[in-house]
């Protein structure tokens, strides 16, 4: 990269961080009352927005989350136009922003909506079949996780399809496995309570 590139992917990084570091979710919540730390799974997502507060506050939970990954990679793809493996580098910040937060004492959400967003900038294909994947995930079960682990194989199977097909840049593969494998591991609760069978469940869709 040239040092003009390597100074715009630094400035967009830390853009990134403090967009995605601002709680969308938790701050949707608050409006209503609500301190999703306290409530459902206390986690700041937007499943939790949806079992705390209805499906209204959820849309827009989830959209601003999903906001905060595209606008920065959006802006390096195409208004800076960095090499690939730089625009990876400012969706992985968002990313960080979202799950670290340094406006919550850095105790964020697992990262789907946003890193969805990040993917949506880079390869718009891969979110319409990562949402149909989790739609269904979760229309059967009634469990965000199990939609968002749906969501999360699709994704990694057609990553890998895609590269192979010449039609994906390495580093956004590249960013694909670490990103799914990110989610998973954040979803490790959860994976423990499905395997228990304790994992909450949407009794009602409003």
């Amino acid at each position: 990269m040239t040092s003009a590139q390597i100074m715009s992917t630094s400035a967009l990084m830390i853009f990134a961080y403090v967009l995605g570091a601002i709680p969308f979710s938790y701050l949707v919540a608050k409006t209503r009352g609500v301190d999703l730390r306290k409530v459902g799974s206390g986690n700041i997502g937007g499943a939790n927005v949806w079992r705390s507060c209805g499906f209204g506050p959820f849309l827009i939970a989830t959209s601003s989350d999903i906001l905060k990954g595209t606008l920065p990679t959006l802006i390096a793809i195409y208004t800076v136009q960095l090499p690939p493996y730089a625009v990876v580098l400012v969706g992985i910040s968002a990313i960080l922003g979202h799950t670290f937060p340094v406006f919550l004492r850095f105790k964020g959400g697992k990262a789907v909506a946003t890193s969805g967003g990040v993917l949506l900038a880079m390869f718009p294909l891969l979110v319409v079949c990562g949402i149909i994947a989790w739609a269904v995930g979760f229309w059967i079960t009634r469990v965000s996780a199990v939609g968002s682990l749906t969501a999360t194989a699709i994704v990694l199977i057609l990553g890998t399809i895609f590269l192979f097909a010449g039609q994906l840049p390495m580093a956004y593969a590249g960013f694909i496995w670490i990103m799914c494998g990110v989610v998973t591991f954040l979803h490790r609760e959860n994976i423990r309570r499905l395997m228990a069978g304790t994992e909450r469940r949407f009794n009602k869709l409003s």
